[in-house]
C-alpha cells in the first residue's frame, strides 16, 4: 500500500487564494497478533511493516523465544493486520507505557542495562555533517508531505539503513528490525534521528549497543542520564557545520 495520497487542498498567501493537489502520509492502524492473540497496536507509516514489527518485538523484548519472522503474515486493509505464529514462547505485556512519541508511541518499561558500551570507535565532525547531510537528504517522504521522522543506522561513511514514519519510535524501531534481518552488526554505528531525542530512542539504541547517537533536535534530562550511564555518545543540535555533544564526546574528534 501506498504511504502517501493526494488530495485538492487551498492555498493561502497573502491575497493569494487557490486550489492546489497536496501529498498527504497516509496513516494506518497496526494491529499484532501472536498466535491470534493481540499483543499490541499502534499507528504506523505504511512502510516497512515487517521490520517495524521485528524492531518492535525483538528491542521491547515482548517475545522471549524462538520465532520465525518468515512466518509473519500481512494482511493491508483499514488496518493492517499482522499474525505471528509461533511455538514454545513466552508473551511479555507487563509494563507497557504511552510514551512521549507522537501517535502513541509505546514502549515496554526495563530496567537499564548498566554495563558501559566499550569501544574504539569515532568519526570526525566533518565526516558527521556530511553523512548528516546524506542522511536528511533521503527524506522524501518529509519533503513532500512535512509530517514523517526520519532514522538510519551509518558506519560513518555510508547510510545502511533508512526509514521513515509518522512516529519517531517507529523509524527507530524499523531500522533495527532491518539491521536484524539482513544481520547488520550494531557495534561501531551511529544512529541518526530526525526528531528529539527521548528516553526511549535512548534506550532503543542502549539495548543494542549503539555507540552514537545524534539528531538535529535536543535530547531530554533522561535521554543523558541512560546514555551518560550506558556509555553512549550524545549528540544533539547537528545542523550545518555545528552540534552539541552532551555525553561521552571522546567519539567525536
Amino acid at each position: 500500500m501506498d504511504a502517501l495520497t493526494k488530495k485538492i487542498i487551498l492555498k493561502i498567501s497573502g491575497n493569494s487564494i487557490k486550489e492546489a493537489d497536496d501529498f498527504i502520509a497516509v496513516e494506518k492502524r497496526l494491529r499484532i497478533f501472536i498466535n491470534k492473540e493481540e499483543v499490541i497496536s499502534l499507528y504506523c507509516t505504511l512502510s516497512m511493516i515487517r521490520e517495524l514489527v521485528v524492531g518492535l518485538l525483538m528491542t521491547e523484548d515482548i517475545i522471549k523465544g524462538e520465532w520465525c519472522s518468515d512466518r509473519m503474515s500481512i494482511e493491508y486493509g483499514e488496518e493492517v493486520v499482522v499474525n505471528i505464529q509461533a511455538a514454545d514462547i513466552v508473551i511479555s505485556k507487563e509494563g507497557r507505557v504511552i510514551t512521549s512519541g507522537c501517535i502513541g508511541g509505546i514502549t515496554f518499561a526495563k530496567k537499564p542495562e548498566t554495563e558501559k558500551i566499550t569501544d574504539t570507535f569515532s568519526i570526525d565532525t566533518k565526516s558527521l555533517f556530511n553523512i548528516f547531510k546524506e542522511f536528511q537528504s533521503r527524506s522524501e517522504l518529509y519533503r513532500l508531505t512535512g509530517c514523517v521522522h526520519s532514522a538510519a543506522l551509518s558506519d560513518g561513511r555510508n547510510i545502511i539503513a533508512f526509514a521513515e514514519d509518522i512516529g519517531r519510535h517507529n523509524a527507530v524501531d524499523k531500522v533495527i528490525g532491518y539491521s536484524l534481518l539482513e544481520n547488520i552488526a550494531f557495534s561501531e554505528k551511529i544512529m541518526l534521528a530526525s526528531g528529539r531525542l527521548s528516553s526511549e530512542i535512548a534506550s532503543k539504541c542502549s539495548k543494542w549497543g549503539i555507540p552514537v547517537l545524534a539528531s538535529r533536535t535536543a535530547p531530554t534530562n533522561l535521554a543523558i542520564e541512560i546514555a551518560e550511564l550506558r556509555g553512549i555518545t550524545l549528540a544533539g543540535f547537528v545542523r550545518g557545520d555545528r552540534l552539541n555533544v552532551y555525553t561521552h564526546p571522546h567519539r567525536i574528534r
